[in-house]
């Protein structure tokens, strides 16, 4: 059993509400906009930490997160890409990958929309966690937290804050 944290779009933001809820997760994923390496770096002393980069990304999180991260968490296959979309409107780099091999589990980020959809034609699940940071358009400031037990993914909950 694994308890993840997602977290998306931090843009160089992070304080210890953030911190407090990665203490408690066995993993940390970031699908992008990091901000800067030392948000990265404050994340990583929490334990396992896996993120990709995302648009705004500078140099060097592009040069120590890759723009896609596949990889299994105990029997769930995993995407974490920062540009991606989601069921229905996939974004065009992506795409053919998706239907080609479809993780179990799709993760992206970017839209500062917190999503968690099921894509039936691919049998996939889609998790946008929104944003976590305080740049950009959203009203509340989200994240996930979730499990992955063997084969499943279960115990979802929308972690909030106002801006």
């Amino acid at each position: 059993m694994k308890r993840i944290l997602l977290l998306s779009d931090t843009h160089g933001y992070i304080d210890e509400r953030i911190l407090e809820w990665a203490k408690q997760a066995d993993e940390v994923w970031h699908a992008g906009d990091i901000g800067n390496i030392e948000v990265a770096d404050k994340l990583e002393k929490q334990g396992l930490f896996r993120a990709v980069y995302g648009n705004i990304d500078g140099n060097t999180i592009r040069q120590t997160y890759p723009l896609d991260n596949r990889f299994m968490c105990e029997e769930v296959s995993v995407w974490i890409t920062h540009i991606g979309g989601y069921p229905g409107r996939y974004n065009a780099r992506v795409k053919h990958l998706l239907y080609n091999d479809p993780p179990k589990l799709f993760i992206t980020g970017h839209s500062h929309i917190l999503k968690v959809m099921n894509d039936q034609r691919l049998h996939m699940l889609h998790m946008n966690p929104g944003a976590i940071g305080k740049q950009g358009f959203h009203r509340k400031r989200t994240m996930l937290r979730f499990v992955i037990e063997g084969k499943e993914i279960k115990n979802l909950e929308i972690i909030e804050y106002e801006r």
